[in-house]
């Protein structure tokens, strides 16, 4: 994967069937945490609030979705039909988004840094 600027020329760099997903991911973390700002970090997509909220990125087989160890161990039951690490959660292209999932676990990321950062 060359190096990239922005989330739009991240995507662009995937097949169509991909960048539509990967969009509509962005759109959700968007519409969950408008205060945050995009950026790249860690060669991924990232939303950025008082510190990174999540990492999204495209693969061959999936669309990792990475919201820090508590987004992943918070959500456990509601995560535990996909594939997951302390830090990741896997989402295949064959299957829709848990898009409601995803917002729930943005939101509670967002209060985690703005929590974390009240008290600094």
């Amino acid at each position: 994967m060359k190096a990239v600027n922005n989330i739009d020329e991240y995507i662009a760099d995937f097949p169509e069937e991909t960048q539509v997903l990967l969009r509509e991911i962005r759109q959700t973390i968007s519409m969950a945490a408008p205060e945050a700002t995009e950026k790249i970090s860690y060669a991924m997509p990232t939303f950025y609030l008082k510190g990174n909220v999540v990492h999204f990125a495209g693969y061959k087989n999936h669309i990792g979705f990475y919201p820090a160890s508590s987004g992943i161990s918070n959500f456990q039951e509601e995560i535990a039909g996909y594939k997951s690490s302390k830090g990741a959660v896997q989402f295949p292209l064959d299957q829709p988004l848990p898009n409601d999932l995803i917002t729930k676990i943005v939101q509670f990321r967002v209060q985690e840094n703005l929590e974390k950062a009240a008290k600094k």
